[in-house]
């Protein structure tokens, strides 16, 4: 019987190969239509991180991955309807996606997550929980610092650009991680509500004069 380090080692690898796949088959397709230009990578953490981009279209999640490149798998929390999607949401398991179910306390997602993190991936997942057209006003979720608190790992600011163009690049800002702050042993509920609206706050920063 395997130790549960190798099997967790061997369960990563299955998942990074499953993720170069996709990315080989998706990205010059994505890359024609919606060609990226990325900027910052340079401040992407070799180790774990929650990735924390701001969220205005279906596609975010593509831009982030094709903005951190094929070297940089990484794991994403999505809505649990898109993973019951015959098919689609078997063949995104197998790359590192699993699915929430926002409507209640998920514990099996909160486990998947920190586990994931715990063993050295990256987390892709947006604050704000849906998708925020301009002007809206969206309390932003505190997934995110919980997840990053917990695990002990950094937050890592991204902006996508909001208004996306065909056939023209479209910008995508990765900024530096940091780690949150908080009192005491754990943070509190109010504590996870500043740290989620701090890292909303550098997302935007990112994203100033861009649009």
């Amino acid at each position: 019987m395997k130790e549960p380090q190798e099997k967790n080692e061997l369960q990563r690898k299955s998942l990074d190969r499953y993720f170069s796949f996709l990315y080989a088959v998706i990205w010059p397709f994505f890359n024609l239509f919606r060609p990226i230009r990325a900027v910052g990578r340079e401040n992407i953490p070799k180790g774990p991180a929650v990735i924390c981009p701001n969220h205005t279209t279906a596609g975010d999640p593509f831009y982030v991955v094709f903005a951190f490149g094929h070297k940089c798998p990484m794991r994403a929390m999505a809505k649990i309807q898109i993973m019951r999607v015959p098919f689609v949401g078997w063949i995104l398991s197998k790359a590192g996606v699993f699915g929430v179910d926002r409507g209640n306390n998920d514990m099996k997602a909160v486990k998947t997550a920190l586990k994931f993190l715990k063993g050295g991936d990256k987390l892709l997942m947006f604050p704000e929980g849906t998708r925020v057209h301009e002007g809206e006003n969206v309390s932003v979720k505190t997934g995110a610092a919980l997840f990053a608190t917990r695990a002990g790992v950094p937050l890592l600011p991204v902006y996508i650009q909001r208004k996306k163009r065909l056939f023209r690049p479209n910008t995508v800002v990765i900024g530096q991680p940091y780690y949150p702050k908080y009192e005491g042993r754990k943070p509190t509920a109010e504590e996870l509500q500043s740290i989620a609206q701090e890292v909303m706050n550098r997302v935007q920063a990112l994203g100033e004069g861009i649009g």
